[in-house]
């Protein structure tokens, strides 16, 4: 099979990440007798260097002529004092707008060996295997007006979301969860917003189209508590875009480091997009000490959801476990009597394991 897969590798550790993942896509394409091509193009504050905008127009041309679109990460405190427009944000934000990416699908599963890099106890994460979908293209971030307004002296973000924006990534949670442990949880602020209300009444229009999926309803804060006090209860996650993006990171903790978290973000009909959940970490960048376990593993997404290779995709999260199984990790995490390694170094025990 021959796939065609644009690279994004943005800012800081970006190209870093980016890189080892390209090498573990090669050497599995070689194993499996597929054919991947990869094609680099700009974005973020690299864009913003090269091109004046953090998405140029070639960026978001070749990206929706791929089969997928693998991205590193953007930002840091280099374009800080930028106009607001030049953010390089604004060029992630940009091209999930841009491709419809609506769903956003961040799986959170510890890793045995990393149980002790975490801050919370052993016997609370022990047991944590959960998928957070988050809706990713409207919402708080994306509402107008957002602006300074009464001479500055005031301010405006508007929250706006339309029934199908709800109904498409709620239908995606359910279907998530049908084929995981059946049990969704919806988080919203039903109690406050008029848009969480409309969003629950949502939910329970749709899960009855999914009667074999349990159902439950958190608002926001207690979904927090909850995430840290006992994640073993929840299975799949649905809830609006700035919810999601809190939860998810606060989600990080469970698997002792933001550098283990994957991430898909799918549209309805077309490419899919892949990142880490972690930043873009400039204070390491160049330094060959990155972890770049949270970017293979959302190459392994999209085999999964893109190319339908579930075979490959296991087969890269196995060489994963295996290599972190044996005490292989970077600088950001503590593995008892493990093997501190390069970026490099881990990359090449993945490949070595596939």
């Amino acid at each position: 099979m021959s796939k065609h897969i644009v690279l994004l590798p943005g800012d800081g550790i970006g190209p870093e990440i980016i890189d080892a993942t390209q090498k573990v896509l090669i050497h599995l394409s070689n194993n499996f007798n597929h054919t991947f091509t990869f094609e680099k193009q700009a974005i973020g504050g690299s864009a913003i260097d090269l091109y004046g905008t953090p998405l140029p127009d070639q960026t978001v041309t070749a990206c929706k002529a791929a089969d997928a679109v693998l991205l590193g990460a953007v930002g840091g405190p280099k374009w800080d004092q930028n106009p607001s427009n030049l953010r390089p944000e604004k060029g992630l934000l940009g091209i999930r707008k841009t491709l419809d990416l609506y769903a956003n699908l961040r799986p959170v599963k510890g890793f045995h060996a990393l149980l002790s890099a975490s801050p919370l106890k052993e016997e609370i994460i022990k047991d944590s295997d959960l998928l957070i979908v988050r809706e990713l293209t409207s919402g708080l971030y994306f509402g107008t007006p957002s602006e300074r307004i009464e001479n500055g002296n005031a301010v405006i973000d508007t929250l706006y979301y339309q029934r199908y924006e709800m109904e498409r990534i709620i239908d995606k949670a359910f279907q998530s969860a049908q084929i995981r442990r059946k049990k969704l949880t919806s988080v919203d602020k039903a109690n406050v917003l008029e848009s969480s209300k409309f969003w629950r009444e949502i939910v329970e229009e749709k899960k009855l189209d999914y009667p074999d999926v349990e159902v439950h309803h958190e608002l926001v804060d207690a979904a927090a508590m909850k995430l840290i006090t006992n994640p073993g209860d929840f299975d799949v996650i649905v809830t609006e875009n700035m919810f999601g993006d809190i939860l998810s990171d606060e989600a990080s903790v469970l698997t002792g480091s933001l550098g283990m978290l994957p991430s898909a973000s799918l549209a309805e009909n077309g490419v899919g997009l892949y990142e880490p959940a972690h930043g873009s970490a400039p204070d390491i960048a160049g330094k060959g000490i990155a972890n770049p376990i949270a970017t293979i593993l959302s190459g392994a997404m999209l085999l999964r959801y893109s190319f339908g290779m579930e075979s490959e995709a296991e087969a890269i999260e196995q060489a994963v476990d295996k290599t972190i199984a044996l005490g292989y990790h970077t600088a950001d995490l503590n593995i008892n009597n493990g093997k501190c390694v390069t970026t490099n170094e881990l990359t090449e025990m993945i490949i070595k394991h596939i």
